[in-house]
């Protein structure tokens, strides 16, 4: 007998999204679907190219159309993703605009990323490289805006001073390395001067950064913020429709301390909070790498991500490499992605482009849990 669209649809209701609780089919992430005698042809369409589980949900499905449809079947399956945006964002670049009507600099950014930190030198400058890159190496159109106007880091850690041109409509046009859009005041200013300027002036310059660019369409726009929750912060939070905030601490107390303040933050002001990064979480000494040496303490962000109950995105290890990619403006994703740091990098990329998939779909965080397949 031939095989019917029906009866794919079916067994492919029973392969789970385990992030969003229901089935692939129900979520309208199949798509082109066409059979061609024993070949069954069809798009899993996810909800981000980074998504840590696409080639279970693949086996899942293919599994699915072998064990309920027919064994001789011949899944054809083709893995594609469409980023979803935050409820209530617009992000149809094709519609036509009123030209009465002011644009919305932003809308055609689907997720802003805050990722912030209680108090500086815990590595969120990296964490925020990293993570842009990471997002952009699986295909995801991305940006980076750094708003730490006193001490911007953006231009040596991907090695560029490039100046931003300025279109017709008098709106930066970012630059662009490694597929990550960026903006910088360290690309404004030269490298030996200060920027001394009172809170007024660094707050009206982080709204233009963010309001007065030419950013176009964007899955993720990742915003490295200065440490603390002052001025910058609070104009942020009231200038932008954020996703979700990242925080980042070391597993120190000291550091702990200030990132519980920087969850707190957020969540006053009803910004959801993706998740917390442990980094320089352990050394191990390249002559030993069954050992790890817990330098400044163990497990003290994992702890206290448990304690608030907000996720845990992962740990990055003090490894060389980040700093070497640091420096070069190289990141350790690009530098070496298969070092314990990179992986690590990699993964926490993911997470993220998770918890912010599962916020617009849900509006909640789920734990990880294995991909579902009931056949």
């Amino acid at each position: 007998m031939a095989i019917t669209k029906e009866q794919v649809l079916d067994a492919l209701s029973n392969v789970m999204d385990p992030d969003l609780g229901k089935d692939i089919v129900t979520l309208n992430m199949v798509e082109e679907l066409f059979i061609d005698g024993m070949d069954v042809h069809f798009t899993v369409n996810l909800t981000t190219p980074a998504c840590p589980m696409k080639e279970q949900i693949q086996r899942a499905a293919e599994n699915a159309i072998v064990h309920l449809v027919d064994p001789d079947a011949v899944p054809h399956v083709t893995m594609t993703a469409n980023v979803r945006g935050s409820e209530g964002r617009t992000h149809v670049s094709d519609l036509p605009t009123d030209p009465s009507t002011p644009e919305d600099p932003l809308s055609q950014v689907k997720n802003i990323i805050a990722v912030a930190s209680g108090k500086g030198g815990v590595g969120k400058s990296t964490i925020a490289v990293n993570l842009a890159v990471a997002l952009a190496k699986t295909g995801a159109k991305v940006g980076l805006v750094d708003t730490d106007i006193y001490g911007p880091s953006i231009p040596t850690m991907f090695a560029t001073n490039e100046r931003p041109n300025i279109n017709t409509q008098r709106k930066l046009i970012p630059v662009e390395k490694y597929g990550v859009k960026l903006l910088s005041m360290g690309f404004l200013v030269d490298p030996d001067q200060a920027v001394v300027w009172r809170g007024p002036m660094v707050s009206s310059a982080v709204k233009q950064f963010l309001t007065d660019s030419e950013w176009g369409q964007l899955d993720y726009l990742v915003m490295d913020m200065p440490p603390g929750t002052g001025d910058i912060q609070l104009t942020i939070v009231q200038s932008v429709p954020l996703t979700g905030a990242v925080i980042v601490s070391t597993p120190q107390v000291v550091a702990l301390d200030d990132a519980r303040k920087g969850v707190a933050m957020f969540k006053k002001v009803k910004v959801p909070v993706l998740g917390i990064v442990e980094n320089m979480a352990y050394f191990t000494p390249p002559d030993a790498p069954d050992k790890k040496y817990h330098i400044f303490g163990k497990d003290g962000a994992r702890n206290l991500a448990t304690r608030l109950d907000v996720p845990f995105l992962g740990e990055v290890p003090l490894e060389q490499v980040v700093r070497e990619g640091g420096d070069e403006g190289l990141p350790a994703v690009l530098k070496d992605a298969a070092s314990p740091a990179g992986r690590a990098l990699t993964e926490i990329a993911g997470e993220v482009a998770r918890q912010v998939s599962i916020r617009n779909m849900t509006g909640e965080a789920t734990p990880k849990v294995e991909i579902l397949f009931k056949p």
